[in-house]
This record gives structure tokens, sequence and C-alpha cells, in this order.
């Protein structure tokens, strides 16, 4: 099955910064505490075609934000 990627995400009305942040956010409520790599292996096989590979960081920093880590990084640092 060939899919023409972002095309056919946008056609469903999709985006990739929307796809992506909303994939990180189940993420998040269903697996806390991911770290680097995981985070960055669990992306790819959530999103195993090419053209989604731009949207690693955006899905990362996503994640962090959906768990919370953002917010207990600056309760530290403060």
């Amino acid at each position: 099955m060939n899919q023409n990627y972002p095309q056919v995400c946008f056609e469903v009305g999709l985006n990739c910064e929307a796809c992506t942040s909303e994939t990180a956010a189940q993420l998040a409520r269903c697996c806390k505490g991911l770290r680097g790599k995981l985070i960055g292996q669990l992306f790819v096989q959530i999103h195993p075609h090419p053209a989604c590979a731009p949207m690693h960081a955006h899905f990362a920093e996503s994640y962090r934000r959906a768990s919370g880590e953002q917010t207990r990084v600056l309760a530290a640092c403060a």
C-alpha cells in the first residue's frame, strides 16, 4: 500500500503538527516518564512513513509538554 503522505492526512483534515501533538499526548497519558531515545523509537513506530520524520522533534516536545515534564523542570530551577 503506497500512500502519499502527508497528502493523505491533509485530505482527511489532519496537519502534521496536530497529528503528532495528539499522538504524543495520547502516549503521555498511557506511558509516563519516557526519556530521549525511547520517545524517538516510539515516534518511528507510531509514524513509520518517511514523510513524517521531520516531525520527530515536535513529537518529543509535545510528549514532554503533555506529560508535564517541562513544568517539573521549571519548578526545579526556581
